[in-house]
C-alpha cells in the first residue's frame, strides 16, 4: 500500500440555489449544510468540480450546466402506463412521485397527466436539463476517515 496517497476530503458547504431569472430553487439556509466526500456519486459534478481547490471561508458563484449536474431532460423516461399500476392509490393526482422497482435499479417517476387509464409518469430528475445557479460557501474541510471511506458518506 502507498502510503503517499491521501484521502478524499469531506466538504460542509451551504448553497442557496436559484434559476436562470433568479428565483430561489432551493437553499441549506436555515439548516444543515451538506456534507459529502469528494468524489462521491450522490453530489452532483459541478459543485464537486466547484469546492476541489477551495478552503473554508471561501464564498463562490457557480454557473453548473445540465451535463455537470442532471444531465439533459430524457425524452424516453417519459412513459405512459395503465392506471392498474397504480392499485391501492385512492386519489391519483399530477405531481406526485412514486418508487418503481423494476430493471436493475429503483427510479423515481413522477405523474405529469392522467388520461382515462393512462398515466403519463415521467423518471426524470427535476432538474434535468436545467443549467443550476449556485452561490456557494465551505464552511468545512477535512480528510476522510477511513470509516467515512468504507461508508463512502460523512458519518458526522
Amino acid at each position: 500500500m502507498d502510503v503517499s496517497q491521501t484521502k478524499p476530503d469531506v466538504f460542509t458547504v451551504h448553497y442557496v440555489l436559484k434559476n436562470k431569472i433568479g428565483e430561489l430553487v432551493d437553499t441549506s439556509e436555515g439548516s444543515e449544510p451538506l456534507h459529502f466526500i469528494y468524489g462521491s456519486p450522490d453530489i452532483i459534478e459541478g459543485i464537486q468540480k466547484a469546492v476541489k481547490d477551495r478552503n473554508v471561508g471561501d464564498c463562490l458563484e457557480v454557473t453548473v450546466p445540465p451535463a455537470m449536474a442532471y444531465g439533459e431532460h430524457n425524452p424516453e423516461l417519459i412513459r405512459k402506463v395503465p392506471r392498474s399500476l397504480f392499485e391501492g392509490v385512492e386519489d391519483l393526482q399530477i405531481g406526485m412521485k412514486f418508487q418503481t422497482n423494476t430493471g436493475d435499479e429503483a427510479q423515481i417517476v413522477q405523474v405529469v397527466s392522467i388520461d382515462g387509464n393512462l398515466v403519463k409518469v415521467d423518471a426524470n430528475h427535476p432538474l434535468a436539463g436545467f443549467t443550476l445557479y449556485f452561490d456557494l460557501e465551505v464552511v468545512g474541510r477535512r480528510e476522510a476517515t477511513e470509516d467515512e471511506m468504507a461508508q463512502g458518506r460523512p458519518l458526522s
